[in-house]
């Protein structure tokens, strides 16, 4: 059983009547139980997507799909996940097992962000959207004092650099691997490259562009790996 979940429950503002369902959104599959959190983060992921979506659609009327896609992926990611898992203490809570507690487990951004999104996903499933979106939202304005495209918004290559930094304790790699056309024409492909592994390819009509596009993909695979 976790200990001071109280505690926790206090912090969002939500009492679980279901306490099955936030000791499993706080089980790490380290722990060697028959259930463990993956399912809830799945289904936490899918949630916020959708709630941030739908805030920043309603906060930002007069903004194009493409800065409010900017806007949101600085939000809904790893790094901004690990943010609100820190304000909440959550690696106070999570079940692990002693080699991964001995590997600095309840300090890991993935595991961090891992386990927001199934408390969110079991907020979810026991008390609906509308609950889990008044919690959501006000956890993200409380850590963000002021949300706007000016503010908020980091390029793909500091996205991916925050991610790699916190995921792996380094920065990417970006390497120009063709070149093609005239000089007044020309188009450049780059791929990131991580820990000596390429994880995307883009071409851009800049160098500059070429890296945010590689950057931009490169997040969206590590996103899927977490």
């Amino acid at each position: 059983m976790i200990k001071n979940i109280e505690l926790l429950e206090k912090s969002l503002g939500y009492e679980f009547v279901d306490k099955k369902l936030i000791i499993e959104a706080l089980t790490h599959k380290s722990y060697k139980k028959p259930y463990n959190n993956e399912r809830l983060e799945f289904l936490g992921d899918a949630v916020l997507d959708l709630i941030v979506g739908e805030y920043l659609f309603k906060k930002f009327a007069s903004s194009d799909e493409g800065n409010l896609s900017k806007i949101r992926a600085s939000l809904v990611n790893e790094t901004g996940f690990h943010k609100l898992a820190i304000y909440l203490n959550l690696g106070d809570y999570i079940l692990l097992s002693n080699a991964e507690e001995n590997n600095g487990g309840r300090e890991k951004s993935s595991l961090l962000s891992n386990a927001f999104e199934a408390v969110m996903g079991a907020i979810y499933l026991e008390a609906g959207l509308k609950e889990v979106n008044e919690i959501a939202i006000s956890l993200i304005e409380k850590n963000h004092k002021e949300i706007s495209l000016d503010s908020l918004f980091s390029d793909f290559k500091t996205l991916l650099q925050e991610l790699t930094q916190a995921r792996f304790g380094i920065t990417p790699e970006y390497i120009v691997v063709a070149s093609r056309g005239p000089d007044h024409k020309k188009e450049f492909e780059v791929a990131a490259v991580i820990e000596g592994k390429e994880y995307a390819r883009a071409i851009g009509k800049s160098k500059k562009i070429a890296q945010q596009e590689s950057a931009k993909i490169a997040i969206e695979i590590l996103k899927e790996q977490k």
